[in-house]
């Protein structure tokens, strides 16, 4: 029985948050405009966008909802100036969500999926222990780790 548990922990250990993880992650930083959290969002089709200190550690994170959140209804008397200058004129501090929680790229991958799951995240930002962002580890890049392991399993 010892065995077992022992051959479950490498099994575990082989699948590593930086290895799964999306290394190469557009930012904004705290100057940032809400405007440009909508224009990099549209630009690049990502959902979550960090948002990090001049030093590069992760601050927070603003996502395609908060956005929209934030953003006045179409459906409203505002000219399209008014409706512009709410976009220039909001800080991205004011609609990211502030201290995010992050994960080290050692972590194993289940507990990214833990805390997705029982946090009910789509993303998690991945960061050093000095806090200096490194990646973003989303549901996307998680089910792509599925398919892989399913696609090995069917093949044994």
């Amino acid at each position: 029985m010892g065995d077992q548990s022992g051959q479950q922990t490498v099994v575990k250990s082989k699948f590593r948050v930086r290895d799964y993880m999306t290394s190469t992650v557009t930012t904004l930083t705290v100057d940032a405009r809400l405007l440009d959290a909508a224009l990099l969002i549209r630009r690049t089709g990502k959902r979550h966008v960090p948002v990090v200190s001049a030093d590069g550690k992760a601050i927070g994170i603003i996502s395609d909802r908060d956005v929209s959140r934030l953003a006045p209804s179409v459906l409203s008397q505002l000219s399209s100036d008014e409706y512009n200058k709410i976009f220039e004129g909001t800080s991205v501090t004011q609609a990211m969500t502030k201290d995010p929680i992050t994960i080290h790229p050692d972590a194993p991958v289940q507990q990214a999926v833990h805390i997705m799951i029982t946090r009910r995240f789509s993303s998690v930002l991945v960061a050093e222990s000095d806090g200096k962002l490194v990646g973003i580890i989303t549901v996307t890049d998680l089910l792509s780790l599925l398919d892989r392991v399913l696609a090995t399993a069917d093949q044994v």
